[in-house]
């Protein structure tokens, strides 16, 4: 998968879990929870979508470096760039 690839799965997964957000004002390097109505939950339903999807393991510790798109495409791009989009 290429970098805009993982940007549209987890503006995909952002979707689902914030329907009446708009999505199209998304700043990449801003953090989700300050352009979002996020919580905990939330947070951990966008992991665990990645993973039922994509089966990419993100370990707890590295949960803070999924805090905005750009960081969270940084991260999954080497686990993801030999998958192919869902």
């Amino acid at each position: 998968m290429t970098n805009a690839e993982i940007r549209d799965v987890i503006l995909n997964i952002l979707e689902g879990i914030t329907p009446d957000d708009d999505l199209t004002t998304l700043k990449d390097d801003a953090p989700f929870r300050e352009q979002l109505e996020l919580d905990s939950m939330d947070f951990l339903d966008i992991v665990m979508e990645i993973r039922k999807r994509y089966r990419v393991q993100v370990p707890e510790e590295d949960y803070e470096q999924l805090a905005s798109m750009a960081s969270t495409v940084a991260y999954l791009e080497p686990m993801m760039k030999d998958l192919e989009k869902v």
